[in-house]
């Protein structure tokens, strides 16, 4: 559960890491704090908050089984393994 909870805080901060290289880039200063005015930070958080919701519906949309299938897990037969697989 850690590691999609780590990947949605990855997605949430792109916008952020974006906006740093582009202040890097103009040689702004990248910890200055009037580089990172209220109404830019708002716009980061929503951007942000965006892409987390799309990543979301992405995820639930296009991962797991096709429907109707049924999963049969790793067994073993004859003797030897079997992976798991989706019927």
């Amino acid at each position: 559960m850690i590691r999609p909870a780590f990947t949605e805080f990855l997605i949430f901060l792109i916008p952020f890491g974006v906006y740093a290289l582009f202040l890097f880039a103009n040689r702004s200063g990248v910890l200055v704090q009037s580089s990172w005015p209220v109404h830019v930070i708002a716009k980061l958080v929503i951007g942000s908050l965006l892409l987390v919701i799309v990543s979301f519906v992405l995820l639930a949309h296009f991962s797991g089984a096709s429907p109707n299938s049924t999963y049969i897990p790793a067994h073993i037969e004859n003797g030897k393994f079997v992976p798991g697989v989706e019927k």
